[in-house]
């Protein structure tokens, strides 16, 4: 079975934020004529779990692509940046030892209170990474496909 279809994965936590993304990549998806019926949705509990869950996505052979939507932010309880790190350094992972791309929106703010100011701020700034998304997810599979991938 040839792979036909898009994987999106969003962490739980803050999606009153991260649900942004998902609608952003939906748009642009849309505005270059993708069905949002091509695209699975996953949840997952945190964005630590998102290269698990990637993988296993991958290794179907069902995906085209694996697109993956998170937000990190310092909790005051551990260093943040560790969890992003890891986060990206899976997903890279991922990617390479199963040769079907997958691609982050996780992001992980330098500070994030939560705040109208700054609840706003980043669902605007996740809406416009979630068309990034989806702009990278469709030129790397029209780059793969140049290459005969």
């Amino acid at each position: 079975m040839a792979a036909e279809r898009i994987a999106y994965i969003q962490a739980q936590w803050h999606t009153e934020i991260t649900d942004s993304c998902k609608t952003g990549f939906l748009g642009e998806l849309a505005r270059n004529g993708v069905d949002a019926s091509t695209v699975d949705f996953f949840a997952v509990p945190g964005s630590l779990e998102i290269p698990l869950m990637a993988k296993v996505l991958a290794q179907t052979g069902r995906y085209l692509a694996i697109c993956c939507s998170g937000l990190v932010v310092d909790g005051g309880i551990y260093r943040h940046e560790f969890v992003a790190q890891a986060v990206l350094h899976g997903i890279v992972q991922v990617s390479l030892e199963t040769g079907v791309p997958v691609l982050s929106a996780v992001l992980t703010p330098h500070e994030f209170h939560e705040h109208e100011t700054h609840v706003n701020f980043f669902k605007q700034h996740l809406l416009s990474k979630g068309a990034e998304l989806a702009s990278a997810t469709l030129a790397i599979q029209q780059s793969l496909l140049t290459v005969g991938q």
